[in-house]
């Protein structure tokens, strides 16, 4: 009888480009595999005993005779390749139509209707990285009083701001504004708050970010939880991605070690239904940077983290590490890249060495949850509850 589940997704994770990678010029991605690749190999050795090693097509990481676990890969339905687009996957929303992106910035229609609203002059209104954009822009919007507009590969209208230039609230009042305006025709995905302090040279982005996302599209397996009685507590940026959507209960985080750090203290807690997590330090810190020595580090980390959640979960619980996307740092593109996601599960009632094979779609996590759980449903997916549990 499972009562419980923790769901981790290890952001941008990714293990190996899909069939369809060359229409979003990912050929060749491979986040695990080129990062151990790139870096003399990488250290896995936890996740490697539940069976992330034995997943169809891995590579760099060891593979065990008898994990303890059960392991695959998801395949993505959905178009697209961001962060919404994965989780509201997971969850069981497939998307037909990507979302919105902006490659060469937003339209003129766009930035004068949101310059007109929120009285102000805007900078930026490009693709690119979030540290970059404050290197670049950041004096100048200090001397203007100036919002800084910026984007990415995904489908998001970033605002950055000094905290000391704007306050916090009135930046979340400008995003507000640009999510009112961000629908129909011009849907975005999600509005990001991005307050920063510090001086010309010195600027740091602050835990103050917040995503303004849309509300998905259909029911979603946080809401079967939610409807049911039981609980779903999110930690970090979960309950933005599902605009809060069938939360319960939701602590936001200030990077990796404090998503780990929450997460046990949410698993110590009695408690039935769901425990949502999403670490961000891969993707944010070290995928869209480029960075494979820190991310390799940042995924070393949260293995030797791993035997301590798992020391803290209940018989009744089961543990499910997947991801969203790739974001390949060892690639010349510093977006997302279209891969595999990494499905591996460990649980006191969970048969050991079960290989789940190569899912078809993300939603067979969210609709595996619900019946782990024992609660009808119509989510999109194929549930493998039966050939996990003993």
């Amino acid at each position: 009888m499972i009562n419980r589940a923790i769901l981790i997704v290890l952001d941008s994770v990714g293990i190996g480009e899909l069939p369809d990678a060359h229409k979003y010029n990912d050929v060749g991605s491979n986040t695990i595999g080129n990062i151990s690749s790139k870096c003399n190999g990488i250290n896995l050795k936890n996740l490697s005993k539940l069976g992330l090693g034995n997943i169809e097509g891995i590579k760099g990481v060891e593979k065990e005779l008898e994990p303890k676990g059960a392991f695959g890969k998801c395949a993505e339905a959905s178009n697209g390749k961001d962060t919404i687009t994965g989780h509201w996957e997971i969850g069981g929303v497939i998307l037909e139509k990507p979302l919105n992106t902006y490659p060469n910035g937003f339209p003129e229609r766009i930035i004068n209707e949101f310059e007109n609203k929120i009285g102000r002059k805007i900078i930026g209104n490009k693709v690119a990285s979030g540290t970059e954009i404050l290197d670049e822009l950041g004096e100048q919007h200090i001397k203007t009083g100036c919002p800084i507009i910026y984007t990415s590969a995904d489908s998001v209208f970033q605002i950055a701001a000094h905290e000391d230039v704007i306050s916090v609230d009135e930046l979340y009042r400008f995003c507000e504004i640009a999510r009112n305006m961000l629908v129909g025709d011009d849907t975005v995905g999600r509005v990001i708050a991005r307050p920063f302090v510090g001086e010309v040279g010195n600027f740091k982005r602050t835990s103050r970010r917040h995503d303004y996302a849309l509300e998905p599209f259909s029911k979603t397996f946080l809401e079967y939880i939610k409807d049911s009685g039981m609980e779903v507590n999110s930690v970090g940026k979960i309950s933005d991605i599902y605009c809060g959507k069938g939360i319960t209960s939701s602590v936001h985080t200030t990077g990796n070690e404090d998503g780990i750090n929450k997460t046990i203290d949410l698993i110590k807690n009695e408690s039935k239904g769901l425990i949502f997590t999403n670490l961000v330090d891969f993707d944010m810190l070290y995928g869209h940077r480029n960075d494979a020595e820190g991310y390799k580090k940042a995924l070393e980390y949260f293995d030797m983290r791993l035997p301590e959640i798992i020391e803290n979960i209940n018989d009744d619980d089961v543990l499910i590490i997947t991801a969203d996307h790739g974001c390949d740092p060892t690639t010349a593109s510093t977006d997302h890249s279209r891969e595999y996601i990494p499905l591996v599960i460990y649980g006191k009632e969970i048969k050991e060495n079960v290989n789940l094979g190569i899912r078809n779609s993300f939603c067979d996590i969210g609709k595996t949850v619900l019946d782990l759980l024992n609660i009808d449903n119509e989510l999109n997916g194929i549930s493998f509850k039966d050939e996990l549990v003993k």
